[in-house]
């Protein structure tokens, strides 16, 4: 089910991304801190966050270290999975917002045939995913939430240990714009349709340019993307020196200025004081129980 094909029996043992048979997950909410049209606003209840344990890729600087690096969280088997989401459609969540679920892609798509909410379902991924796989899942998510973190090769696997990153997510997302042709948007959310994000690394711009030329060229400039400063040391980040610190508004507005030049029109950037651990759940308070 992931492009790592690890090929390991998860009922002996773990593979790279260290999950077993049944679904981990940290914690469940209702989250108000994605883009405008996954979470709403202010007065909205939030988009109905599962985020599960592990990861398929192991970035030193994930922003979600604590619970994609370790072993955080609590099993839950398929059927209690679907319960979830009715937990959350029920304190009414705008949509189900499966947080890191490529390693999971098996049990998700099984608790989504037991339930499909009357929700949007959203695959919030890091874009290391397997393009079969996605077109597996057609009838059962509507939103695609798809990070494309590199361009360069060299650059996925000094920080993600993944040299392949860029062939696999690129794959994934012409996939994505193939099965979901159309962004629908109504009041403001979105209910079915593609988001490209792109987090800025420190000294990375020049691979930013990159990546945005590649959805331009590929995907169309009417693409929703998603440029992220948030930026922040954290996890091992502390051990490249490269990266052991936030943005400089520079190198941000050079990113940003391409953005525009390209001629993009839907979409979001952010400001550079998002870049802060307080926006980073607390994934050892209330865990998922």
């Amino acid at each position: 089910m992931c492009p790592r094909k690890c090929n390991v029996d998860k009922s002996l043992k773990s593979g790279f991304c260290n999950a077993g048979e049944k679904v981990q997950i940290s914690k469940v909410m209702l989250h108000h801190w994605e883009e405008p049209i996954i979470s709403g606003g202010e007065k909205d209840a939030g988009s109905g966050a599962i985020f599960f344990s592990h990861c398929n890729l192991k970035c030193v600087f994930c922003q979600n270290y604590e619970i994609s690096h370790f072993d955080v969280g609590r099993e839950f088997c398929d059927e209690e999975l679907a319960n979830i989401f009715k937990d959350l459609e029920n304190k009414g969540a705008l949509n189900i917002n499966l947080v890191t679920p490529s390693h999971y892609a098996k049990n998700i798509l099984n608790a989504l045939k037991i339930y499909k909410p009357k929700i949007p379902v959203v695959w919030n991924s890091g874009g290391f995913d397997d393009a079969k796989v996605l077109e597996s899942l057609k009838n059962f998510v509507d939103v695609f939430l798809m990070d494309m973190k590199y361009f360069s090769n060299e650059l996925a696997l000094k920080y993600s240990k993944c040299p392949n990153y860029f062939k696999v997510c690129s794959l994934a997302l012409q996939k994505i714009r193939e099965i979901c042709p159309v962004d629908e948007i109504e009041n403001g959310l979105m209910k079915k349709g593609l988001v490209v994000r792109h987090m800025i690394l420190p000294n990375c711009e020049k691979d930013s340019i990159k990546v945005l030329d590649w959805i331009a060229k590929n995907l169309g400039t009417q693409t929703f993307v998603s440029l992220m400063s948030q930026y922040t040391p954290h996890g091992k980040a502390k051990d490249f020196e490269e990266i052991n610190r936030k943005l400089k508004p520079l190198e941000y507005k050079f990113v940003k200025n391409h953005l525009f030049n390209l001629g993009f029109v839907n979409g979001f950037v952010q400001e550079l004081d998002s870049a802060s651990v307080n926006f980073i759940p607390d994934f050892f308070e209330n865990d998922a129980a």
